[in-house]
């Protein structure tokens, strides 16, 4: 009698997909559920990228893959203007949406340094991460945060630092909104040998202190990530670009020539316009300031003392003492009372509870004000 075989890789049930039964319970009240969930853009994008994307003479030829020389351009140009960065447009090159970039750059990584196997990533955090490790066959080793949630560095193993491929920080922090130091993250990387990918697509939401980017540490070891899906409402434009290391930036562009990885013609001229204004981020920081306020003072109403995030457009409430830190019992609560569908902490966790739930700031102004009502009017 044969002996089957072993099953092959499983994906794991999508973290938003586990929210159908709080989706249902939100959708009873009076103008279905709000999606809190998500971090998906509701406002609108800028006048100049739409125009942008009516040139049909950017769709007819195929797209540069490291990036038209226009979108590279105004890259360095936001970053020189918003970050204080200078950095040469051949040490930048484009990406299909950063998220096909997170997933995929340990398997990308793994063929430059076969003997490492192993993807450092903050312990609370943007669950690709994890999952990009998984999917390159590396071991994923969460990293642990302190109390303002950054990575605490001293907490790494000596052994999984020696193993280690890369590792990830995010700043400001999904789902937590902390800031870590990025000038101690490089240093310990290059003490380390072990490459830090910065993924910074919420940088222009610093709430503490100015915009911040690894690249001020210099290029040596870094990969800076950022996008125009967070700043710009522009999440289903799918562009993104990184910069940093010239060594690493050059082997990904060689290797994404050959894989065909293109972000459209159109959408990297829009993408540039879009980098090429401001005042657009500049009305829609005020937005998530104000709605931060609006939702921290709501959820404080239910007895959810929620502080304010050091960056992004997160909170990262606690549970109330009445629920005994279950998650999934408050998030439910919130659902039947004001029909907002938030995220248990633990989808970015691993699976590890955190006591927490996190709600995003995203939705229009009419549609948070109803939810925050409503939480008011709990009694």
């Amino acid at each position: 009698m044969s002996v089957p075989d072993p099953p092959g890789f499983v994906p794991p049930p999508y973290p938003q997909d586990r929210l159908g039964v709080l989706r249902d319970t939100a959708g009873a009240l009076p103008g279905g559920a709000v999606d809190l969930s998500a971090g998906i853009p509701c406002d609108p994008p800028p006048a100049v990228a739409a125009a942008a994307l009516a040139d049909v003479d950017a769709a007819r030829p195929y797209p540069a893959s490291i990036g038209t020389p226009r979108l590279l351009e105004a890259a360095c140009g936001w970053m020189r203007r918003r970050l204080g960065v200078d950095v040469s447009p051949e040490h930048v090159a484009a990406c299909v949406g950063t998220k096909e970039l997170v997933a995929g750059l340990p398997h990308w990584l793994r063929l430059r340094q076969p003997h490492r196997d192993t993807v450092l990533y903050p312990a609370a955090s943007y669950p690709t991460y994890e999952m990009g490790a998984v999917l390159a066959g590396c071991r994923a080793v969460p990293v642990p945060l302190d109390a303002r949630w950054r990575l605490d560095l001293d907490a790494i193993d000596p052994r999984d630092a020696e193993r280690a491929l890369c590792l990830w920080v995010n700043t400001p922090g999904n789902p937590t909104g902390g800031l870590d130091d990025l000038d101690a993250v490089a240093a310990w990387g290059r003490h380390h040998e072990v490459l830090v990918l910065s993924d910074e697509c919420y940088t222009e939401f610093t709430w503490e202190g100015p915009p911040r980017t690894i690249l001020t540490a210099g290029r040596q070891g870094v990969l800076a990530v950022h996008s125009v899906s967070k700043r710009s409402n522009l999440a289903g434009l799918r562009v993104g670009f990184y910069a940093g290391d010239p060594e690493l930036v050059g082997y990904l562009g060689e290797l994404r020539k050959h894989a065909g990885l293109m972000a459209p013609g159109p959408a990297q001229a829009a993408a540039a316009a879009a980098l090429d204004d401001d005042l657009h981020v500049d009305e829609q920081r005020d937005r998530y300031r104000r709605r931060l306020d609006m939702m921290a003072a709501a959820l404080g109403a239910v007895g959810s003392d929620t502080a304010l995030p050091a960056g992004a457009f997160y909170l990262w409430a606690p549970v109330p003492d009445r629920f005994d830190g279950d998650e999934w019992s408050f998030a439910t609560f919130l659902a039947e009372v004001s029909a907002a569908v938030v995220a248990p902490g633990e989808i970015y966790t691993g699976g590890r509870s955190t006591g927490r739930v996190r709600l995003t700031t995203t939705q229009p102004d009419d549609v948070l004000e109803r939810v925050a009502d409503r939480l008011h009017s709990v009694t």
